[in-house]
């Protein structure tokens, strides 16, 4: 079956204190399209060693996760590499230390499977600044989301993630349809934050238990969170920018859309890493009790 949105970028080899797990916010964004009801899929760049451990079996380019993947069921289109990107995210208190140890090559515009170029909705979700600005010109038809945490960072000689300014914003924001970045991103940089939502066709900004806001047409509007109970934040602005472009989609409405993705993300961190994650289900009974 033809897939009807795809997720453009990494994914990652994850380090975390119970052992390796795929990572990356191409594997939120996918499992979150398909439990949302969508047929995902994901271009990325890798290698079978640093997936090895998130059950992954290859066949050439394709790539086919086992019943017992999150994965299980997205179309993965592999890109070779002779590493896939890895990161050690540690957490203290809320605030996470990210340290990346090893980097894959970029991924090219050129090397989009043809039977992907018409896909509806499309994520560009790089991590390390490796979705070149090209690709904002590959979908002229679809719904473009772009979460650009992958170049709003840096890192040094040992690996330590650190923010940084977005150097090719202008780039994206006068071509994407939808632009969903988190506070953390910007380091709470409100006039940062406000220089951004002026070029952007809409922007939506999340900021963790405190909800997210809409800036659109020169206005914002906050939308308040669901109430949770955290055990594990890692994703969680991935799946809420699946979750908005979704409901964007069915809706055109960016309010419906950001409250439905606020559910969809709160949910999602109850569990642990993709797991958490809900199927629509559970997101659309709970927004039927609490309306």
């Amino acid at each position: 079956m033809p897939i009807d949105f795809l997720a453009i970028g990494h994914l990652t080899h994850d380090r975390t204190p119970d052992g390796f797990r795929v990572g990356g916010t191409v594997s939120y964004s996918a499992v979150t399209a398909q439990r949302l009801g969508r047929h995902a899929g994901i271009l990325t760049r890798g290698t079978l060693e640093g997936l090895r451990n998130g059950s992954l079996l290859y066949s050439p380019e394709n790539v086919t996760a086992p019943v017992d993947s999150p994965l299980h069921g997205v179309a993965i289109h592999m890109l070779p590499s002779t590493v896939s990107t890895t990161f050690n995210n540690i957490y203290h208190g809320g605030q996470r230390t990210q340290i990346l140890e090893a980097l894959a090559p970029p991924i090219e515009p050129e090397e989009l499977p043809p039977a992907w170029d018409r896909v509806p909705i499309v994520l560009l979700g790089p991590l390390v600044r490796e979705v070149p600005p090209a690709w904002v010109n590959v979908f002229p038809k679809a719904l473009l989301g772009v979460t650009p945490q992958g170049w709003m960072r840096q890192w040094d000689a040992t690996g330590h993630v650190s923010p940084t300014r977005w150097e090719n914003a202008p780039e994206f924001l006068t071509r994407a349809d939808v632009v969903i970045l988190s506070r953390e991103d910007v380091g709470g940089d409100e006039a940062y934050i406000a220089t951004l939502a002026a070029q952007a066709r809409l922007m939506i900004v999340t900021d963790g238990w405190h909800g997210a806001t809409i800036y659109h047409a020169g206005g914002c509007r906050h939308v308040p969170p669901r109430p949770t109970q955290e055990i594990d934040p890692t994703g969680a602005g991935d799946v809420f920018a699946t979750a908005f472009l979704i409901r964007l989609a069915e809706t055109g409405d960016p309010f419906t859309a950001a409250q439905f993705a606020n559910v969809v993300a709160s949910m999602s961190v109850e569990g642990v890493s993709i797991a958490g994650i809900p199927f629509r289900a559970r997101v659309e009974a709970w927004l039927t009790d609490h309306q």
